[in-house]
């Protein structure tokens, strides 16, 4: 494996027994023939490994039941209070506590078994929704509920990532891996959002977040059963021995491993590169009501701009991951990454309806970019860190879009939605190309020939 000892140093590839050996379909490199590209494994072979197939299925019923429950206990709110801020906090709530748990728990990620880790997160969260189904819960109460499965997220998110380079080895199936992941979580957004809708047409939203708890005990019992046991990747990634990591408190241990993760300039620059563009991609779309509303559009021409930017995502990821092999994917990386922001700028001239969806349409494919991103950041960061590393990506991502959607909506308060929007495009565009000239300064000779193909 490639354990960057500092930024721009790649040693050799070396996948791990345990990883690899079961499964030829996924060795380093891949097939030239291979439909997907020089060296892509292509989405096939991902799905024929039995241990991911139970991990995209705990991720797609959990996905569905978390969309819905976010829907039901808005309405619930809601009918609770009749305040269209309360109702809004719950939607808040879900990503504010991202930074804390992604800043004190992220060693989680490491010091413990990561099946261990999968099953407990999905049990808390399932604890805290059947909660909410509790007559008679303050809407306080709801609110901090709602809190605590956020904070614990980016925990669960980080240690599956890193658990996926276990699953399907460091190469394209990793990254490919990681692409399912994310195409699984726009697609379940878009249909969670209709199921909810139908689903409260029909039932209370309390047998609502009843149906969420099930769905997330569902998601625990498949990664119980599902996976193998492995153990904790401090212990066996060349870490602290045994004795020093137990007696090293959980929160030290967390910021330790945060400094000596931003210490590393190339792993530094990587996770800007996967923060920038989110945030800036974000305040356009959530400006789309204020600016469907000027253009005196209904919930139905609202609904379809909100699509806009999944069905990009899903798309544009699909075919790049299919079509293209690493080296192609990875050196569209920065060129995308910087061009995602670039559709925005249409704004400025008021769109009609038509074009405002393509625009948004057109934003969503910038997700591609995640793809080189993933295989990049793989590499530079040592495996004894590597749940640590995940969690904290995932919590600055969640921070990012919130700062973003926060900034819009202030500056929106004072300056035309159009306006707004396009200047977000712009700015977005400068600050992610300064972000990709720090990365390709982080990269230099032989070490550039490994990591951009």
């Amino acid at each position: 494996m490639s354990t960057p000892s500092g930024p721009g140093t790649t040693g050799p590839t070396e996948s791990r027994p345990d990883a690899d050996a079961s499964r030829p379909e996924l060795a380093p490199g891949g097939d030239e023939g291979t439909p997907g590209g020089p060296g892509s494994v292509g989405y096939g072979a991902v799905f024929a490994v039995r241990e991911f197939r139970a991990v995209f299925a705990a991720h797609l019923v959990s996905m569905l039941g978390e969309v819905v429950g976010q829907i039901a206990l808005s309405v619930l709110v809601f009918r609770l209070t009749g305040s269209p801020l309360l109702s809004a906090l719950t939607f808040a709530t879900s990503m504010l506590p991202y930074v804390i748990g992604g800043t004190l728990l992220s060693s989680v990620a490491d010091r413990f078994p990561a099946r261990r880790v999968l099953v407990v997160c999905d049990l808390a969260h399932a604890g805290c929704v059947a909660a909410m189904v509790v007559p008679g819960m303050p809407v306080a109460a709801l609110l901090a509920l709602r809190c605590v499965p956020a904070a614990i997220s980016p925990v669960f998110s980080g240690t599956r990532a890193a658990t996926l380079g276990d699953i399907l080895g460091e190469g394209d199936a990793f990254v490919l891996g990681r692409s399912v992941i994310r195409i699984t979580a726009q697609t379940a957004q878009l249909a969670g959002f209709g199921v909810g809708g139908l689903l409260l047409a029909a039932v209370s939203p309390r047998a609502a977040l009843a149906l969420t708890a099930a769905a997330l005990l569902g998601s625990a019992l498949v990664l119980r059963f599902g996976t193998r046991r492995r153990p904790a990747r401090r212990l066996s990634g060349g870490g602290a021995p045994p004795a020093t990591a137990g007696r090293c408190p959980l929160l030290g241990d967390s910021l330790s491993g945060m400094r000596r993760l931003f210490a590393d300039r190339r792993i530094r620059a990587l996770m800007l590169l996967a923060w920038v563009p989110p945030m800036f991609v974000v305040m356009p779309e959530v400006l789309l009501t204020p600016y469907s509303d000027g253009l005196g559009l209904g919930s139905v021409g609202l609904g379809l701009l909100m699509c806009g930017m999944p069905v990009g995502a899903v798309a544009s990821e699909a075919l790049v991951g299919s079509l293209l092999g690493p080296r192609a994917r990875a050196r569209l990386t920065l060129p995308v990454g910087i061009a995602a922001m670039l559709p925005a700028l249409g704004y400025a001239v008021r769109p009609s309806f038509g074009w405002a969806l393509a625009l948004q349409v057109l934003t969503g494919c910038g997700i591609a970019y995640s793809l080189g991103l993933d295989q990049w950041f793989f590499a530079a960061v040592p495996d004894e860190l590597r749940g640590r590393a995940m969690t904290v990506m995932t919590a600055g991502l969640m921070t990012a879009q919130g700062l973003g959607m926060t900034v819009a909506g202030a500056v929106a308060e004072f300056v035309p939605v159009h306006v707004v929007a396009a200047a977000a495009g712009g700015c977005g565009a400068l600050c992610s190309l300064l972000v990709a000239l720090e990365v390709r300064r982080t990269v230099s000779g032989p070490a550039r020939i490994v990591r951009l193909g």
